[in-house]
């Protein structure tokens, strides 16, 4: 008989979180972008379903930003939680590209705008997981 153990992350840093998503989002390979998202606690434990948004276009926008920034706020606000994490997944492989960077400059001053808790966001490729850091996007926009 063997014990099986769930997978339980606590996450506390960028990596815990990098982590939990090459845990999650196997495999990798994408038909068009998309979006994933999960709410961690006050805890540093995620809610146990992710969440994804399909079709969705390869640049964001600010009103598509806005749209997901209000409906992530509703969301914490309602359940308790005390941040959202954010994959952005794409085809092809390399590291972040520009679109890539201004996607997550649009999220992370759409979140800003509506006062969302927002992790580091990320990236997954065909290939491999990259952090998208805040200071890896433009500045004067965040």
């Amino acid at each position: 008989m063997t014990d099986k153990n769930p997978y339980a992350p606590v996450l506390r840093t960028q990596t815990d979180v990098e982590a939990a998503w090459r845990h999650l989002i196997h495999p990798l390979g994408w038909p068009e972008p998309r979006l994933w998202f999960m709410f961690v606690g006050a805890d540093g434990v995620p809610f146990p379903q992710l969440c994804q948004i399909e079709e969705l276009p390869a640049e964001i926008g600010a009103d598509g930003a806005t749209s997901v920034a209000a409906t992530m706020g509703g969301l914490i606000s309602e359940l308790g939680f005390e941040r959202v994490e954010f994959l952005l997944c794409r085809p092809g492989g390399g590291p972040p590209s520009s679109t890539d960077r201004q996607n997550a400059e649009t999220l992370y001053a759409a979140c800003r705008a509506a006062t969302v808790p927002l992790g580091v966001i990320h990236l997954a490729t065909d290939k491999e997981f990259w952090p998208i850091p805040l200071d890896a996007v433009s500045p004067a926009n965040v």
